[in-house]
């Protein structure tokens, strides 16, 4: 059974502390009269997302991409973009909830990078290390955290705890992989 409160990992205002800084980034690194194309990817991504942007000074396009793991094809994603969404020649950005083996986003990225983006660049909120299976290129990470099964700010347990301000942990379940 899981704790009704999961512990606090990231608070409130380091999160909001830490967006503003990767924001102030990303809009440093943006040419002042270049529009961003934002690929948030849900539904992790999405409380992220949100409050990252509204705090991006730049004129921006935003889309959503869903992730489908593909039961015949091990290893395999598809990914599907919620409505049509122009990418080639445009300055993009995805932005990811969570880095753990790097296997999704790498795939992710090779396949934006197909549709022939004028730039690409990536922020994750999370950098789980200790997970990394292959390399994976991202420009703006939140923060480093354990190896743990983390929740809230958008990040779900069986679809539980999306909705908490802060980033905590659980335990994991057995019938979870990460």
């Amino acid at each position: 059974m899981r704790p009704l409160a999961p512990e606090t990992l990231i608070d409130t205002d380091a999160l909001a502390e830490r967006i503003g800084e990767m924001a102030d980034d990303i809009a440093r690194d943006t040419p002042e009269d270049a529009e961003l194309a934002v690929l948030i990817v849900l539904k992790g991504a999405f409380v992220f997302g949100a409050d990252l942007l509204r705090r991006i000074d730049r004129r921006t396009r935003i889309g959503f991409l869903e992730t489908h793991k593909d039961p015949e094809r091990p290893g395999r994603t598809d990914f599907v973009l919620t409505h049509p969404f122009s990418i080639e020649n445009s300055d993009l950005l995805i932005v990811e909830d969570i880095l753990d083996s790097g296997v999704t986003l790498r795939q992710l990225q090779q396949r934006l990078r197909a549709r022939r983006p004028k730039r690409l660049r990536t922020a994750v909120l999370l950098d789980k290390t200790a997970r990394r299976t292959v390399d994976v290129p991202v420009e703006y990470i939140g923060f480093e955290i354990p190896d743990r099964w983390v929740v809230g700010f958008g990040l779900d347990d069986e679809e539980a705890y999306r909705n908490l301000p802060f980033v905590g942990w659980v335990e994991q379940s057995p019938n979870q992989g990460s």
